[in-house]
């Protein structure tokens, strides 16, 4: 189960973070519905090739600052 909850919002800042830190994720959707915070996960460790312990990681950092620029 995931460690954090999206809105529809949120979910786009942390797409935008992903999306420029991966690049070569531009050309792969990253859909998001609400309350499908897992289904999410999975996707974006298949895509990165990455842990569940780190794309939790990395989620809870955007959104500790959805404002900044930080990646």
């Amino acid at each position: 189960m995931a460690s954090f909850t999206l809105t529809p919002e949120t979910a786009q800042k942390v797409k935008i973070k992903f999306l420029r830190k991966y690049r070569d994720l531009v050309q792969n959707d990253i859909a998001f519905t609400p309350g499908d915070e897992e289904r999410l996960v999975e996707e974006l460790i298949v895509l990165t090739k990455r842990d569940r312990k780190y794309i939790e990681f990395t989620i809870n950092k955007a959104l500790a600052d959805p404002q900044g620029n930080r990646l």
